[in-house]
Parts: structure tokens; C-alpha cells; sequence
């Protein structure tokens, strides 16, 4: 639903495995070994969302916004921010309303 959603409202939207880590920034090398394996982003929180939702049988669903990329480096400015942020809003409540 997300996904119809974001091509509705004209949002290009990734869809794919994220990794959760409450480590982000790690130099241990393991962000190249991510990214090979097909990870879009790292981020905290989606495996406690999924985790409680599976734990409750409830249905869970993951609309990131990412700011900084951790596999090169890139990251968006403070209006980006907003502005994706925005987008992530409308295509959730776009997605709810079916």
C-alpha cells in the first residue's frame, strides 16, 4: 500500500532490507559488507517496530526517511530533511486511507 501510495503522490520510494544497530557510524568496515548484501540504510528502531508488532500480532510497516548515508557518505541538508520528511507523512497517511 505504501508503495502504490508514494507512486500516487509521484515519490520514488526504495523498498528493501534496512539494519538495525544502535551503532551508526561504525568503522569497523561492516557498512560496505551491508551495502553488498543489498542493506539500504541503517537505522534504531525498525527491528524493536517489527519485533513488538510480530510479539502483539499486529501488522508493522517502516516509512524512512534517511538523511545521511552511512555507505557513501552523502547527506541532505535541513531542507531536504523537511522536505522528505513531508513526503514520508503524506505517503503513511495516503497508505492508511485504503
Amino acid at each position: 500500500k505504501a508503495k502504490d501510495a508514494a507512486a500516487r503522490l509521484g515519490v520514488e520510494m526504495p523498498v528493501g532490507p534496512v539494519f538495525s544497530s544502535d551503532v551508526f557510524y561504525d568503522e569497523s568496515g561492516a557498512s560496505k559488507l551491508l551495502s553488498n548484501m543489498g542493506v539500504l540504510a541503517v537505522e534504531m528502531e525498525t527491528y524493536a517496530l517489527y519485533l513488538n508488532a510480530a510479539r502483539t500480532g499486529k501488522k508493522a510497516l517502516a516509512l524512512l526517511t534517511i538523511s545521511d548515508n552511512v555507505f557513501t557518505g552523502e547527506s541532505l541538508s535541513p531542507q531536504e530533511v523537511r522536505e522528505t520528511f513531508t513526503q514520508m507523512m503524506e505517503i503513511a497517511l495516503e497508505a492508511a486511507e485504503e
